[in-house]
């Protein structure tokens, strides 16, 4: 007999096997899981296990499970985008342009007024955290310690708001803009091009300036897709040569 702690540790494996797959479209909205016995056996995992899974992907809004017909994949409408586990899946899978314009278009909602409500309550703390990202960005040496770095300026910022609802949604999004940020550094000449634009975020934060910050985190979020575009353009007239 198998500990619960195995069936936990088995059950994570499938969830995650079965969320690629359903995500990256190797199984398809409307398609129909094989059997409990028949998809245990593929998977080699016991039927708990299986079930354990299945109940947390139905809890995520990619499928949905009917006696008599089995677990069913539902279209991405149903998805809970927002998921950690959703997120990481798609960004695992290659992300495509679409949901990287999707991405941008979610931050150019959310952070340049999360930049501004920093710069009006920011405390003296909470701008020690925002400066030490900036930092650790100026002092990166890989992309990898950018990407960390980036990360933490932005995840300071949104503590700076003091929206414990804007703090939240940091450690929701964090996989989507990590793969951001390394997409957008990856496909620029220099990893750093945009540290004078989080250098005038910070700036504006530090002197209680809500529009100037505002704009600067506007702008750069307007730069790095400029960017993204601009490589994705390239990759084009290459694919055509």
């Amino acid at each position: 007999m198998r500990k619960p702690n195995a069936v936990r540790t088995l059950y994570g494996h499938v969830m995650h096997e079965l969320g690629q797959r359903i995500v990256s479209g190797r199984v398809r909205p409307g398609e129909v899981l094989p059997r409990e016995e028949s998809l245990a056996t593929s998977l080699q995992v016991s039927r708990t296990a299986l079930r354990e899974a299945l109940k947390v992907l139905s809890a995520k809004g990619l499928i949905e499970s009917r006696a008599g017909v089995g677990a069913r994949v539902l279209e991405e409408r149903y998805w809970n985008q927002l998921d950690a586990d959703v997120l990481a899946w798609r960004c695992a899978s290659m992300p495509t342009d679409d949901f990287v314009d999707k991405l941008v278009e979610m931050r150019e909602i959310i952070e340049p007024a999360a930049a501004a409500a920093a710069a009006r309550h920011r405390t003296d703390e909470q701008l020690a955290a925002i400066e030490a990202g900036f930092a650790l960005m100026d002092a990166s040496t890989t992309l990898d310690e950018w990407a960390k770095a980036d990360l933490a300026f932005h995840d300071a910022v949104l503590h700076a708001t003091g929206n414990e609802l804007l703090m939240s949604l940091f450690s929701v999004i964090e996989t989507a803009l990590g793969m951001f940020f390394v997409l957008s550094a990856r496909n620029a000449s220099n990893f750093k091009y945009s540290l004078p634009h989080h250098q005038k975020v910070l700036e504006a934060i530090a002197c209680k300036q809500p529009e100037v910050a505002r704009n600067a985190m506007q702008a750069m979020i307007g730069d790095s897709q400029a960017n993204l575009k601009k490589h994705r353009g390239r990759g084009r007239k290459k694919a055509g040569a």
